[in-house]
């Protein structure tokens, strides 16, 4: 098997350089921490509670593209597919800290769960309240908290910013965010593979007439492998599964997001979006807006994920607030 090729250093120094790099590309902005992997917001009003959100790198622009006005305080990264380190969530948890607290906002993956629940334990001894909601809107998995956090995560990072932004309580913030990443649904289709840069090899391996339904952000494997399909018998596909699960009913209004997981062009989204938004009038469920793009990818993988947010007043209100990043701007 041929290794994929990529654009870079030496290993050791991908996560740092990649970090470095936004800095630069964030208008003055940002800010890398000094020896750690991690990028905080140089302008944090005092008495804000702050946002800290991170995973493992190689998932951009999600978590660390998207620190800035409006979004995130500050972002941990790990490698690639791995776990932040608790000493380098802690030492950004200490630098976003304006007094009334930190709420970790991440992925429910194994390792992230561990390391920042290590850094919560050190925070609290060094007096820092800290709140955790772990992200897990992946339909594919049956008991809901062990779900694993896929596209949808920048919607519930897009509605946490605003809260944050406007809400001077620690717990009260909490709550508004576990509202938000409850009212999130998602599913992942693949029909090529990521890589890891340290190996250079595909994480999974698919025939060349195969598809993987519900495939996980890291290559974890999906529900089922069945043959390619058209664009419009996999979108019913995809859509039934997610609009099951909240369950999303007729008079709803949502917010719809096509995630590029890497490697898919815009073409094969636009029309896999004009299929979904036909499903979701039949069943009389209206759409405030659609995001196409990539918003959490992994690595060169070709497919993508599709999202549904149930909106209310105040998640249209969250997300529609306007923002300020290096990816991502409104």
């Amino acid at each position: 098997m041929a290794r994929v090729k990529k654009i870079i250093n030496a290993i050791p120094d991908l996560v740092p350089e990649v970090l470095e790099g936004l800095v630069l590309a964030s208008h003055g902005d940002l800010r890398k921490l000094d020896g750690a992997d991690a990028v905080v917001r140089n302008h944090i009003p005092d008495g804000k509670v702050a946002l800290l959100i991170g995973g493992g790198s190689g998932h951009e622009p999600m978590y660390t593209c998207y620190v800035g006005k409006g979004l995130a305080d500050g972002s941990v990264a790990g490698n690639v597919f791995a776990a932040p380190t608790p000493d380098i969530v802690l030492d950004a948890t200490r630098a976003v800290n304006r007094g009334k607290g930190v709420i970790f906002l991440y992925g429910n993956y194994a390792g992230d769960n561990m390391n920042f629940d290590i850094a919560a334990e050190l925070a609290a001894a060094e007096d820092i309240a800290v709140e955790t909601i772990r992200i897990a809107d992946d339909v594919v998995t049956p008991e809901r908290r062990e779900r694993r956090g896929i596209g949808g995560a920048f919607y519930v990072v897009k509605c946490a910013g605003a809260i944050c932004d406007e809400t001077t309580s620690l717990a009260e913030a909490a709550e508004l965010i576990r509202h938000a990443e409850a009212s999130v649904r998602s599913i992942g289709v693949a029909v090529s593979a990521g890589s890891l840069p340290q190996t250079g090899m595909p994480t999974f391996v698919l025939g060349d007439d195969e598809i993987e339904i519900g495939m996980g952000a890291h290559g974890e494997p999906g529900v089922e492998r069945r043959n390619l399909m058209s664009a419009n018998a996999l979108a019913e596909e995809m859509t039934r599964l997610v609009v099951a699960d909240l369950p999303f009913r007729t008079g709803d209004e949502v917010a719809l997001m096509l995630n590029n997981l890497g490697a898919t062009t815009m073409m094969e989204l636009l029309i896999v979006n004009r299929r979904v938004r036909q499903i979701l009038a039949d069943l009389g469920i209206r759409v405030h807006r659609s995001d196409i793009g990539p918003f959490f990818t992994s690595q060169e993988m070709a497919g993508f994920s599709l999202s549904l947010m149930k909106l209310d007043a105040n998640l249209k209100r969250w997300l529609d607030a306007p923002v300020r990043s290096p990816a991502y701007r409104q």
